[in-house]
């Protein structure tokens, strides 16, 4: 399938996101992987794994780029040749890359019932404004979830906990939109976050 969608959300940043409909086969036949890339896709055990990874190699083709201007460092956060700040997710057949001149993160998550088993280990003072009768209950707690992945990404500071160092404040599903925090070793950091929602699936970036 074609790119599913994309946004600009400043003259510096563009997300595009990539639904995956194609077989493995389709994806490894049109790109272009340097061999540290190519062990790692062919030693993935889970077929839905390798179609995010190729997949997200697309997305690079999208922006003009191609497997070798990315690189790893040992965090294991992305970057690019250019200079340019990127930051890549995958979940199940949706995948996504934001690239920008600024520092970026970004997650897509699909919202599933689980996630309220797991709540506990990732909020804490949002507790204080989540309804767990509402019927947003697990819509909102995917946001949470895709906004701190997308600040862990963004800060890569090893140490970093969701729920004791990253916070956000009450919002609206229909808002797209909220305010989040890190507040790690005694440094408030504050960051304006956008979320989306689309085909039972959330995704949601952070711009530093």
């Amino acid at each position: 399938m074609p790119l599913y969608k994309t946004i600009t959300p400043n003259s510096q940043t563009t997300v595009k996101i990539w639904k995956i409909t194609e077989s493995y086969e389709e994806l490894m036949a049109r790109v272009d992987l340097k061999p540290k890339a190519l062990e790692r896709v062919l030693g993935m055990k889970s077929e839905l794994h390798q179609r995010g990874f190729l997949s997200v190699r697309w997305l690079l083709k999208e922006f003009g780029y191609c497997d070798a201007d990315l690189f790893y460092d040992d965090f294991g956060k992305p970057h690019l040749k250019d200079g340019r700040q990127i930051s890549i997710s995958h979940s199940f057949n949706f995948s996504a890359v934001i690239i920008s001149d600024l520092i970026v993160g970004i997650d897509v998550e699909k919202q599933r019932d689980k996630i309220s088993v797991i709540a506990h280990k990732f909020i804490d003072y949002e507790f204080d404004y989540l309804d767990k009768t509402s019927n947003d209950y697990i819509k909102k707690l995917t946001v949470i979830w895709c906004v701190k992945e997308s600040l862990y990404k963004l800060y890569c500071t090893q140490g970093l906990s969701f729920k004791a160092h990253c916070l956000v404040i009450p919002f609206s599903i229909k808002d797209k939109a909220t305010i989040a925090w890190v507040d790690y070793k005694n440094i408030k950091s504050r960051y304006a976050i956008e979320f989306l929602e689309f085909e039972g699936f959330t995704c949601a970036y952070a711009i530093a």
